[in-house]
């Protein structure tokens, strides 16, 4: 949802495939979103363009909600720059935890579908798309967020890529410390940013901008 620094950026992915609907050229514009860059968006189909849009209005919509803030304000202390990374990273990881709350598919055949939609389309992927979906299955990415091994693993990665200390190695000690509070505010924000992109993939003319 975050794309403050794009090394850091890159991991979120649970949620943006999760709200991309069914659509395989939709989900494959989402994954690819924060790799393309100005014009580069015009050489794909209509609908892969719609996907990258919606991932942009996704990330707008959840900046601007308040439970995000308040969550990404509660982590400004430690984090700084980085603190809407981290937050993106504690909902990915509630979503993860909580899947059967949210889908009826389980999350590794979710897993598995996610992967197949898009390796099937590599040729096409940005090169950082197509690194980090050769890694998507061999790491487990959408199904460790949900544990706290896991989730350390996906943050000391991404704290490893920043160009600036970020701490984000040890942000699973502030999610152990206050873990229903941020559970809490998932659960206010997640139903609301479904709403939203329900009617997003249902208007589809209402992101068709640059």
């Amino acid at each position: 949802m975050v794309s403050f620094a794009e090394s850091a950026a890159d991991m979120n992915f649970l949620a943006h495939l999760y709200l991309s609907g069914s659509d395989e050229e939709i989900i494959t514009g989402n994954f690819i979103a924060d790799h393309v860059k100005g014009d580069a968006i015009m050489k794909y189909t209509p609908r892969i363009q719609s996907g990258i849009r919606l991932h942009r209005e996704i990330d707008v919509f959840t900046d601007a909600h308040k439970v995000f803030q308040k969550s990404r304000e509660r982590l400004k202390v430690n984090y700084h720059k980085y603190s809407g990374v981290v937050t993106d990273m504690f909902y990915d990881h509630f979503l993860s935890a909580e899947w059967k709350a949210y889908s009826e598919e389980s999350l590794e055949d979710f897993s598995d579908r996610m992967h197949s939609i898009i390796i099937k389309r590599f040729p096409i992927l940005p090169d950082k798309s197509q690194r980090f979906i050769a890694y998507l299955k061999k790491f487990n990415w959408l199904t460790g967020y949900g544990t706290f091994e896991g989730l350390g693993r996906a943050l000391n990665g991404m704290a490893i890529r920043t160009p600036y200390k970020s701490g984000m190695e040890n942000a699973v000690a502030d999610l152990r410390k206050d873990y229903e509070l941020y559970k809490s505010e998932f659960v206010e924000f997640f139903p609301e940013i479904v709403v939203f992109s329900r009617k997003m993939l249902s208007s589809p003319d209402c992101y068709q901008k640059n």
